[in-house]
């Protein structure tokens, strides 16, 4: 298995999948690719996915991230952003590589941490992933027990909020951040980047921000 993932070329935004693969054999795979790499993985109860994102999408998870900074920054909330770090859980035989993700309510919990063992460390509070259109990455970070899962893909955002279940359920308004309509705001900034640039659209985003907070 090893040396077939070592001669596989992912070209971007395209993926490969690869079946009745251990845990074991998981673990052995993502120790030899290490973490310096373009690729993304996902493994789901013996599936494997490898996937390499577009270099739009990484601009996508840049300013998208950026946003989500501005907002914890205004609100005075300690957060740590751990990016694509691979969370895995060996007894819901699960791991996945969000585009990044964000610490919140859980940040003191990880705070200092290099490595983290979801069977012991709590989940990410929020994980974002731009246009993907795996089916399996919902259902894993719900195993995983992830509170909030953004996903941007062609222009919408969607997010979905962990329920007492187990479940996702689709909804309007994020729970980290009740207060700001993010579907509708955060595409249109992103639009905003593509003509007015990233810093100018950062300072106005910044300023919505503000004027939100000072009307509640």
């Amino acid at each position: 298995m090893l040396l077939e993932i070592n001669r596989i070329t992912v070209p971007p935004g395209q993926r490969v999948l690869f079946k009745d693969v251990s845990w074991k054999e998981f673990e052995a795979i993502l120790e030899d690719l290490g973490e310096h790499r373009g690729a993304r993985i996902a493994y789901d109860n013996g599936t494997l996915e490898i996937r390499k994102p577009l270099p739009e999408q990484e601009t996508g998870k840049v300013l998208i991230s950026n946003l989500v900074e501005i907002l914890l920054e205004e609100l005075d909330i300690e957060f740590w952003s751990l990016g694509s770090t691979t969370f895995k859980n060996q007894i819901m035989t699960q791991g996945i590589e969000p585009d990044n993700c964000f610490y919140i309510q859980n940040e003191a919990a990880v705070r200092g941490k290099n490595r983290l063992d979801l069977t012991v460390d709590p989940p990410p509070d929020l994980a974002l992933e731009i246009d993907v259109t795996s089916r399996t990455h919902p259902r894993i970070y719900q195993g995983l027990g992830v509170p909030e899962l953004w996903q941007f893909d062609k222009g919408t955002l969607t997010i979905s909020l962990l329920q007492k279940d187990g479940t996702y359920q689709q909804g309007d308004r994020s729970q980290i951040f009740p207060k700001f309509p993010l579907t509708e705001v955060i595409p249109q900034y992103l639009n905003q980047a593509k003509t007015a640039g990233r810093n100018k659209t950062m300072k106005a985003f910044r300023a919505w921000v503000r004027e939100v907070l000072t009307s509640f």
